[in-house]
């Protein structure tokens, strides 16, 4: 079967959106417009591609040469990780050009993403003060995105800079734009809330409202990224005016743990019972080891409920870090029943009053008693800042999975 058919325009660089897989593909060997070889003229006329043959997954793709370069000789590229054949001719309909602003907080990460896609471009916001300590915010060329697709990629690391964020986030969708997307890759509220006693107030459930209730945009109710929700439950404080999107950290610890040296010899420990729930469906592939906390006299231990560490690689998983208490107690515990390594990761490295610092490398120290790696994402920017090139820290970059969800 072959067709011809006009090359998509918006193809420009070496990125590749695939709309059936939800995910973008950036390297060279993908590249429909490779760089320019020495001595080749710059390519000016529009490429057309003959789709010659779809065997297996792949395409190969054959270069109309209706092009001016000194050899005027076609080429071929393979472009492998396709499902169908349809999905070069849906490529233009499916991908969406995404405004994208940040604060001061998330610039880095942005960046990322915005290095991820040639449909993602960033927007400035110029954040000041007044006098009187108040936000003096300005959105330039506001009027330049109506009718576009806009995202707000937000850190509500402390109330202050919550109160400074939300006035922006309630002013993207009224300047008249086709869609809007709240980035808040960690939910901060709630993770140290119990609702044990009358006048406790969920202050999880009043941020959720107010993030509820950011006005609509001409193309509906807006679209709110987080990744692993601490409590589950809070998934449910959203009311109707709002579009949650749930994603997880987790495909990004098992593409490294499948680099690792020694990978058939891991094994995945969850700290308590309500890890190994939330997220033992996504390493159903890996054996697991549960711990407990259980109490003796009067004080909390942690023991091994089920599995067995002994020579193994056991990385613990759970969604976020505060003191790191909970970690260093299973660390202790399964190398007391004869793990050969410990690494850890969580989702949301929050480390308050840098207790990152107890599992920071000292030179000289005893590595058996250290953690081999621990993993992290960029979700607590300022936590990345002050952890970066600090073994056994490593941080994994959620900015391909937040570019791919804004394609949702």
């Amino acid at each position: 079967m072959a067709a011809t058919r006009p090359f998509p325009s918006f193809l420009k660089s070496n990125t590749l959106y695939f709309p059936d897989s939800s995910r973008f593909i950036k390297h060279s060997y993908y590249s429909l417009l490779p760089l320019k070889p020495s001595g080749v003229k710059t390519l000016r006329n529009q490429i057309r591609c003959e789709v010659k043959s779809f065997e297996s997954h792949s395409w190969t793709i054959k270069h109309v040469p209706e092009m001016q370069d000194s050899n005027r000789k076609s080429s071929s590229l393979l472009v492998s990780k396709a499902t169908s054949g349809a999905a070069l001719e849906s490529l233009g309909k499916n991908v969406k050009k995404v405004n994208l602003f940040y604060c001061a907080e998330t610039k880095p990460l942005a960046e990322k993403i915005a290095s991820q896609s040639d449909f993602i471009e960033l927007h400035n916001i110029n954040w000041g003060t007044f006098p009187d300590g108040f936000p003096n915010i300005f959105i330039p060329n506001a009027q330049g995105i109506r009718g576009q697709h806009v995202a707000f990629l937000a850190s509500f690391s402390s109330p202050g800079v919550i109160f400074e964020q939300i006035p922006v986030i309630y002013a993207l969708p009224k300047l008249f734009i086709a869609s809007f997307t709240l980035v808040l890759p960690f939910f901060p509220t709630g993770t140290s809330e119990r609702m044990e006693d009358e006048g406790d107030v969920a202050t999880a459930f009043t941020l959720a409202r107010l993030l509820s209730n950011i006005p609509t945009s001409r193309g509906g109710p807006t679209s709110l990224v987080i990744f692993d929700i601490h409590a589950l439950q809070e998934r449910f404080y959203f009311g109707d005016n709002i579009l949650p999107c749930f994603e997880s950290g987790i495909p990004l610890l098992k593409n490294r743990l499948q680099q690792l040296p020694d990978s058939d010899n891991i094994s995945i420990s969850f700290p308590d019972d309500g890890a190994w729930k939330r997220f033992h469906k996504q390493l159903l592939h890996f054996p697991t080891i549960v711990c407990a906390k259980v109490r003796e006299g009067d004080k909390q231990i942690v023991c091994i409920k089920e599995g067995d560490p002994r020579g193994r690689h056991i990385v613990i998983v759970d969604d976020l870090v505060q003191s790191g208490g909970t970690l260093l107690e299973c660390q202790r515990v399964l190398t007391a029943h004869g793990a050969a390594k410990i690494s850890a990761y969580v989702t949301h490295g929050i480390f308050p009053n840098k207790s990152w610092e107890r599992f920071e490398h000292d030179v000289g120290g005893n590595l058996e008693k250290l953690f081999t790696y621990f993993w992290i994402t960029d979700s607590c920017p300022l936590t990345v800042k002050e952890v970066m090139n600090k073994q056994p820290f490593e941080v994994l970059s959620l900015s391909s999975s937040i570019a791919a969800s804004l394609q949702v």
